[in-house]
């Protein structure tokens, strides 16, 4: 019966297979209009596909994703604050072990590189890596939004748009312009100032990433023989190692800088003077 029943699992998966390539020859790729230079163009700079926002403007997708995110982060917060942090118990349970997890990591890392002032960046580390990792995966769920031209698409992850990118690398610029004047004042502000490409490349380096996983995804789209299935896999790769690498690299880099403007200047020993030397 068991060797019955894996011939029939095998000619099922034989005939789907046979129909797949059949298909993937014969039926022409659905939804794609204009040159796979003017789908790559629009996916950089949202030009054609833009939202209405409320009806006063007409913005970049990428902005209503960043407001949905926001707003199912706050929700969330909320809810985990009032209604699940008073019921956590001294042996942690599954929730409870993911987030304690999750929180003592980026701790560890802003305790690693920050020793005198970590609680701030704990907090801001741990706020910037979730809302990039969520961000990121925002995407995969596919939430449709309807465009000012009429057509459907889905919603992009936030940080693929060139705004939301340069503000969380100006964002985590600021977090350590913050750390150095905290502790050494206007000295640690112009250590800080002396890397002035650092919210540049923070910015580049997130939205090189995500948009190069969106570019991939829409060019193996685009063409018939690898619009079957291949997207799904090629997709969901890309946009889980983006979500995971970011989220570290652009925490790690704030917490390297952060820690350098904040330590403390080590105050110079005063010299003894020689009269008070020869008096003893």
């Amino acid at each position: 019966m068991d060797k019955r029943k894996r011939i029939i699992a095998i000619a099922v998966f034989a005939v789907l297979s046979i129909a797949l390539i059949i298909g993937t020859v014969i039926v022409r790729s659905p939804g794609h209009h204009g040159s796979i230079g003017e789908l790559m163009k629009d996916a950089v700079l949202h030009e054609t596909n833009k939202v209405s926002l409320f009806g006063l403007k007409d913005v970049n997708p990428g902005l209503i994703s960043a407001f949905t995110v926001t707003g199912i982060f706050f929700v969330f917060c909320l809810i985990v604050r009032i209604f699940i942090i008073p019921k956590f118990k001294r042996v942690p349970g599954k929730f409870q072990l993911v987030l304690e997890t999750a929180v003592g990591f980026f701790d560890g890392l802003a305790k690693s590189n920050s020793p005198h002032r970590n609680k701030f960046l704990g907090a801001y580390l741990f706020t910037a890596g979730a809302y990039i990792f969520v961000g990121t995966l925002f995407e995969l769920f596919g939430v449709q939004v309807i465009t000012t031209n009429g057509s459907s698409m889905a919603m992009p992850a936030p940080l693929a748009d060139i705004n939301g990118a340069i503000m969380m690398g100006f964002l985590s610029y600021g977090v350590i312009l913050s750390g150095g004047f905290a502790e050494n004042r206007f000295k640690g502000v112009g250590q800080a100032l002396k890397d002035f490409s650092l919210p540049v490349s923070m910015s580049f380096r997130i939205f090189g990433a995500l948009l190069s996983g969106a570019l991939v995804t829409e060019l193996v789209y685009h063409y018939i023989a690898l619009s079957y299935g291949l997207p799904i896999l090629v997709g969901v790769m890309f946009t889980m190692l983006h979500a995971l690498i970011q989220a570290y690299v652009l925490t790690m880099l704030t917490a390297l800088f952060y820690g350098e403007v904040s330590e403390p200047a080590h105050e110079k020993p005063k010299k003894i003077k020689r009269s008070k030397i020869n008096n003893k």
